[in-house]
């Protein structure tokens, strides 16, 4: 229920805050920040309020772990931006952690969290593309990248298996926990 109602309200600052969006590049980056932060506290959120402290580190390694590999494919694929600011255009980080969020709401606690979740996430990457910050292809790569990323990472409140990747400046790796 509080998963529901967190969903439907970052739903609602999300399209209440579209109306000056559609004004100025701005008014879109800054909306689709706000989509965007909102779904991240949600993630941490719906877990911690629900006194559920794997969901909250399921959270963390989902939005970690994507927040890594979007940076990384920047640093290997650089891509000027629409408005030429910088060369950091490929894959969209906003989206990709947007998804990422969404996905982690949904695989965790049901299409009753996630349909909203992904509703927002969607606005953030048509934020990005109106606020010419990135291409369309950006956008549908980090949407694929956060939201492969939050399924691998989030197991329903009762699975049985959790895979969790972690990172530091000598390695990667995952760690897979089976309960028997």
């Amino acid at each position: 229920m509080a998963a529901r109602t967190l969903g439907l309200a970052a739903v609602a600052v999300a399209l209440a805050a579209a109306a000056p969006a559609r004004a100025s590049e701005k008014g879109w980056n800054d909306t689709g920040t706000v989509a965007k932060n909102a779904l991240v506290v949600a993630a941490f959120g719906v877990p911690a309020v629900q006194r559920d402290w794997s969901g909250v580190l399921q959270a963390g390694g989902s939005i970690g772990g994507t927040i890594l590999l979007t940076q990384g494919m920047k640093e290997v694929f650089p891509s000027r931006r629409p408005d030429g600011s910088d060369n950091k255009s490929f894959p969209s980080g906003h989206t990709s952690t947007s998804f990422a969020a969404a996905a982690t709401l949904h695989n965790r606690y049901g299409w009753e969290a996630g349909l909203p979740a992904y509703l927002v996430a969607s606005f953030v990457g048509l934020s990005r593309v109106e606020a010419r910050k990135h291409r369309v292809g950006d956008v549908l790569v980090g949407a694929a990248v956060g939201t492969a990323v939050g399924h691998l990472v989030t197991r329903k409140a009762n699975a049985q298996v959790q895979l969790v990747p972690w990172a530091d400046t000598k390695g990667a790796g995952a760690h897979l926990a089976l309960r028997f």
